[in-house]
Order: structure tokens, then sequence, then C-alpha cells
């Protein structure tokens, strides 16, 4: 079955770095859609960086020009950059994958919904310090 595993993640101070890493297990096309999101206790999962087929990024307007998405085929792992984080950054981060090679819909952000996504992974909490 399909897996996505993740990790990285953790405390990181504020205006610092992190890196999230998804490797996708037992899924040997490409997906129509994948990404991050992430998510507030109470909240919807929303839509960070996400990556189309044709290898197009797009980002959530709180991160653009702070992460960077892009998918490692050699290892078939989907990773996250970002910097100069902020104390709105902390949230529990998923990866995400849509099950089809093709979707029919706009793999961009911020129209993108989490319900798109047929495969999660198990979450990475991420706090910021000050």
């Amino acid at each position: 079955q399909v897996r996505l595993s993740e990790s990285g993640g953790g405390s990181v101070e504020a205006g610092g770095s992190l890196t999230l890493a998804c490797k996708i297990s037992n899924y040997d096309k490409r997906s129509a859609c994948m990404g991050w999101f992430r998510q507030d206790p109470g909240q919807n999962r929303v839509g960070v960086a996400v990556l189309s087929s044709e290898d197009i990024p797009s980002y959530s307007g709180s991160v653009k020009g702070r992460a960077t998405v892009f998918l490692d085929s050699a290892s078939n792992t989907l990773n996250l950059q970002m910097n100069e984080l902020v104390p709105e950054d902390a949230a529990t981060y998923y990866c995400a994958m849509d099950a089809d090679t093709w979707g029919g819909y706009d793999c961009r952000l911020p129209q993108l919904q989490y319900w798109r996504m047929d495969y999660w992974g198990q979450g990475s909490l991420v706090t910021i310090s000050r």
C-alpha cells in the first residue's frame, strides 16, 4: 500500500530554517498533485506548498518567498524547505498526495482544497521558539 513517511520538524527558533521530508513508498507513478499542508488545532488543513505533475510549484501567500517545495525523483521524496520562520508557522505539517496521475483540477494555492488529496503522512509538529 502507498505510504507517506515524514521526517524533520521539531522546535525551531524564530528566524531560523526548517526542512521537512516525505518519503513516498509503493507508488511508482507521478501524482497529479502533491504537497504540504498544515493544521492548527481545531482548524482545517490548509495548503502551504504544492507541486503539480509538471513540477510547477505553488505557495500560500503566508510562505511565498520563504518556502521551496520539490520532489527528489531519485529517492521519491517530497521536500519542503522554509526560511525566516515566524511564530505563525507553528503547526502540524502534513505531506499529501493525489492518488491519480491526472486530477482535472488546478494544483495551485490558494484554491486547492485538502480533500483533493488521497494519501497523507503522519504529521510533523513544528514549534517556533522566540
